[in-house]
This record gives structure tokens, C-alpha cells and sequence, in this order.
């Protein structure tokens, strides 16, 4: 053990003596929070100020005097679109979707036809798409008084259209309801934590093959299990500083958001940055081992990042299953690294109650995966050493 200390704070100095992984260090963990919630906030505030500004795009509305009535009881402002509304469209210059309205709108209505009215956007456009539900339900809405009048002259109580009254009911509360927008936040967090620990993984196996600094460290009399110890210490170290970091800089990254809904959905306190930690960091020794494990095999930094690179895609695809996954969650999720740790923290956004048998599984995981990936290590040092 006291080798393997002597090792470690060797590794650790030469780490922090590195300054591109000071720079790794300071922006991907202290400015990552900030920075993602600025543009969440950002996002969220744009479309809560084209909602509130109600305006509304429509294309021969001199048509339809009816239907600017209606509009405009809904307290909605009318505008005429571009000429080039269409291109706009297309290419994403127009954040609303545009209403067409026929010339013969008023004929057809008298006549009791149904005049065609189109809601134009573009699916590849998804500011655009994102004001359709809005617009179809504004024009719902002038369907259905049309259809109530139809009624009430002829004498028949449109209550007689609805044989079942229903509502919707939302059983989220608050704090799910702003994890479905702040969800992207353990993603980001997870790849802070690879990217922190991968230049000082790199710099101390394949970096010092490549500077020839590691035969005279394994000529020293030290065992390579201390030798193979102390190094993924100091490289979780910096892993795990990136964890703290991360969590740690949401707090005061609240003050930065824009929009007042999303910062009182949003709540990230003191708890749920330890509960964070208590997935981050023993995540963090796991990945330090497995980036140690894959870059001691290479002679060059260059190497060992082309072999490091399906490491890091698997990390950043894994996450991706609870969100495709047609099953929802399932308890196998909670033994896959990456996964159980985005699946967990995002409970925890959602003011989830995380029980110790949850915690268990990935905890397991990571100091096994840790284990397995030093002992790795080790034997690659001791082969080196006889070779």
C-alpha cells in the first residue's frame, strides 16, 4: 500500500501538471452545468414567448371574416406570412406554422360544406412543428362553435353529440414533469466524467510507453498490482473530481436560467447532487479502469485513442436504450455501467426515491468492472516488464 501511494501521487502531480487535462477538467465539469442549462432554458423560453406573444400566421384571411372572428376572440393576433413563407419553412427560417385559407371559405361554410383549410409546416423544422397542436386546437375550437350555432337554430342541444364527457388527468407531479425537460442533464454529466478521466488514462499508459518513461518506472522494485493501483488511483481521482465538479456547478447554474417555469420544475439541490455522486463516483473507477485497460496495449497516445473510441461510443449509446426501449424500465437495466446510472439520476430529477437494493446492482458492477480492469492492468505492466 505504501508503494502504491508513492505511485499514486506521482500520477496525480503529473496529471495536474498537464494542462490540457486542467482544461478537460475545469470545462467539462464547471462550466457543463451552466452551460446545459442555459440552453435548456434558452430553448424553453423561446417557446414560451411565441406562446405568449399569440400571433398567428394565416394566408387569405380576408376570406374567412368568420374565422378572423374567432381568432381574434381568443385574443389572437393575426399576421400575414412572408411571400417566401414556404422556403422559409423548408429551410427553417420560420418558427410557425402557417394557416391557409381558401378563397371560397365563407361560400362553403354557408352552403354547409367543409372548406379546406390547411395548417402548413414542415416536420424537419421542429420550432414549426412544435406550434401545430396550438394551431389544430384554435381551429378545433372554431369547428366546434360552428357546429354548436348549426345546432342551436335548429333546435337540438349539442349536448346530445357527446355521449361520454371526459378529461384528461395527469398523474405526474411537478418535479417529473420538468425531468421530461431536464432529462438531457445525467447524459451530459456521464460524459464529463469519461472525457476527464480519458486524457489522464492515456497520458499515464500509453503516454509514457510513448515517452519512454515506463521501462524505468517497472525497473523500480514495486509490485505491478501497487504499480497498476496506484496509477488507476490517481486517474480516478481526476475522474471523480469531474463528477464532483459537475453536480456541484447545477447549483448555482439554476441562477442562470431563463425561463421561470423550467426553474420551478427544475429542483437539483444538495440532495440529488449526492445522490448523483453516490452513481458518479464509483462509475468513475470503473471507466478509469477500462480506459487504463484498453490504452496500456498501445504504443502512442494517438493509438490508444483510436482504441479508447469504442469505449467512449458505447458509453454515450448505452443511456440511449431507456429512451428507445419499447419496455420501459426494466430490472436488467439496473446491471449495465452507464445505463443504471442515467436511468437512476433521472428518477432522481423526477423526486424519485432511490432504495439501496437500486444502488446496489451498479455499485456491484463498478467495483467489480474496476477490479477486473487494474488486475488487467497489472499483467499487461508485468508482460512489459519481462519483455
Amino acid at each position: 500500500m505504501r508503494q502504491a501511494w508513492i505511485v499514486f501521487r506521482k500520477e496525480l502531480l503529473d496529471a495536474l501538471r498537464d494542462r490540457r487535462t486542467l482544461a478537460v477538467v475545469l470545462l467539462s465539469s464547471v462550466a457543463i452545468g451552466p452551460l446545459v442549462l442555459v440552453l435548456l432554458s434558452t430553448l424553453v423560453a423561446d417557446a414560451e414567448r411565441r406562446a405568449d406573444a399569440r400571433e398567428l400566421l394565416v394566408a387569405g384571411i380576408e376570406h374567412a371574416p368568420s374565422l378572423r372572428n374567432h381568432l381574434q376572440r381568443q385574443t389572437y393576433r393575426i399576421e400575414s406570412p412572408p411571400v417566401d413563407w414556404e422556403a422559409r419553412l423548408a429551410r427553417g427560417a420560420l418558427a410557425d406554422p402557417v394557416v391557409v385559407v381558401t378563397a371560397e371559405f365563407e361560400r362553403e361554410l354557408a352552403g354547409a360544406r367543409q372548406p379546406l383549410v390547411e395548417v402548413v409546416f414542415s416536420s424537419a423544422n421542429a420550432r414549426a412543428q412544435g406550434g401545430v397542436t396550438r394551431v389544430m386546437a384554435l381551429l378545433g375550437g372554431f369547428n366546434q362553435e360552428q357546429a354548436t350555432l348549426r345546432l342551436a337554430l335548429r333546435g337540438v342541444s349539442p349536448s346530445l353529440l357527446q355521449a361520454v364527457q371526459f378529461e384528461p388527468r395527469d398523474l405526474a407531479d411537478p418535479a417529473a414533469r420538468g425531468a421530461q425537460l431536464s432529462g438531457i442533464v445525467p447524459f451530459f454529466v456521464l460524459l464529463a466524467v469519461l472525457y476527464g478521466a480519458l486524457n489522464a488514462a492515456l497520458d499515464s499508459t500509453a503516454g509514457e510507453r510513448e515517452r519512454g518513461s515506463l521501462e524505468p518506472l517497472l525497473a523500480n522494485p514495486v509490485p505491478h498490482v501497487a504499480l497498476a493501483g496506484g496509477k488507476w488511483a490517481a486517474v480516478a481521482c481526476v475522474g471523480m473530481l469531474v463528477a464532483v465538479l459537475s453536480c456541484l456547478s447545477f447549483l448555482p447554474g439554476q441562477w442562470l436560467l431563463k425561463s421561470e417555469s423550467l426553474a420551478a420544475l427544475f429542483r437539483f439541490g444538495p440532495g440529488e447532487a449526492l445522490r448523483f455522486l453516490a452513481l458518479l463516483l464509483p462509475l468513475a473507477g470503473a471507466l478509469s479502469a477500462l480506459l487504463m485497460a484498453l490504452a496500456i496495449r498501445s504504443r502512442s497516445v494517438k493509438e490508444a485513442q483510436a482504441a479508447t473510441s469504442v469505449l467512449v461510443l458505447l458509453a454515450s449509446l448505452v443511456p440511449l436504450a431507456s429512451i428507445f426501449g419499447a419496455g420501459g424500465r426494466a430490472s436488467w437495466h439496473l446491471w449495465v455501467p452507464a445505463l443504471s446510472q442515467v436511468e437512476l439520476m433521472t428518477r432522481t430529477l423526477k423526486g424519485e426515491p432511490l432504495l439501496a437494493a437500486e444502488l446496489l446492482p451498479p455499485l456491484l458492477v463498478s467495483v467489480l468492472v474496476a477490479a477486473l480492469g487494474v488486475a488487467d492492468v497489472a499483467r499487461q505492466l508485468r508482460r512489459r516488464a519481462l519483455g
